[in-house]
């Protein structure tokens, strides 16, 4: 089975590691993600609040290139991408005149029906059926699953029945063998573009998050966002002066959570590109 894919800017950079377990698990899987050829940058936090014509052409694009290429599906990884390109179908959807002006910017024809998936729809549609066989080890603890703001809001576009409280990532984890906690921080946010011009303020938001966590007995966050990873995993010095004290609970995406159930080793699954190490207990 062949499946558009746009991996965005992190997954080619600093989140590589996401790139590469999402690609090992989809093979295991019998999936081949088709990365869309000359895809560019999505515009992510910054566009859309700089300029709107800017910040809806760059998404379009992407779309109107899938669409060359003859995709039905596609997966966007990253949360902030999957966010501008879902927002961008909605309101080409909502504003036809808008739709015309960004077909004539881009002179290139879009249709607006591609299906958009995120990394956890994905993984519900495509990769769930098959845990069953595919599953070599249990993930034998509990863990926080983290969704951050933009896999489940706006509530409008994403029609969330629980989007204060998603549920698709614990019932995720527990196929896994893992036992996700009862936590209100779920859909806390964690500083996001902070992450850079203010830290000191992504101390405090991640920090909170973090110490809910390993209060209630999770060995691991479990998140689907490079921006979420970057924040509680490479921000943990600021974390830690924010908590004054020391926290060694390490931060996996989805996917690598998957890979180690599968059997693959930590470096198929890029475990070993984390700041704060990894070293979790897995029952054959």
């Amino acid at each position: 089975m062949k499946i558009g894919f746009y991996p965005g800017c992190s997954l080619t950079g600093a989140s590589r590691e996401y790139n590469e377990s999402l690609l090992a698990i989809a093979k295991e899987a019998g999936i081949e993600l088709c990365e869309i050829t000359d895809w560019n940058c999505c515009g992510a936090t910054a566009a859309h609040n700089l300029n709107k014509e800017l910040s809806l052409s760059l998404p379009a694009r992407n779309l109107a290139l899938a669409e060359l290429e003859e995709m039905d599906e596609l997966v966007v990884p990253c949360a902030a991408c999957f966010n501008r390109l879902i927002m961008t179908q909605h309101e080409l959807d909502e504003n036809k005149e808008i739709k015309i002006q960004i077909e004539e910017k881009l002179q290139m024809p879009l249709n607006n029906r591609i299906k958009i998936l995120n990394v956890l729809q994905f993984i519900e549609q495509h990769i769930v059926s098959h845990l069953n066989t595919l599953i070599k080890k249990q993930l034998n603890f509990d863990v926080a699953c983290y969704y951050g703001c933009l896999l489940v809001r706006p509530q409008k576009v994403m029609k969330s029945e629980r989007f204060e409280d998603p549920m698709s990532m614990d019932v995720i984890m527990q196929k896994l063998g893992a036992n996700p906690i009862d936590w209100p921080f779920k859909t806390e946010c964690c500083g996001a573009g902070f992450s850079v011009s203010k830290p000191k303020i992504v101390g405090e938001l991640s920090g909170k998050i973090v110490r809910d966590a390993v209060n209630r007995g999770a060995k691991a966050i479990v998140v689907a966002c490079p921006m979420c990873h970057s924040n509680l995993d490479m921000r943990r010095p600021a974390i830690e002066a924010y908590l004054d004290m020391k926290v060694d609970i390490p931060v996996i995406y989805i996917t690598q959570a998957i890979a180690l159930a599968l059997g693959l080793t930590p470096r198929q699954a890029g475990i070993n590109r984390h700041f704060v190490p990894v070293n979790l207990p897995v029952n054959s």
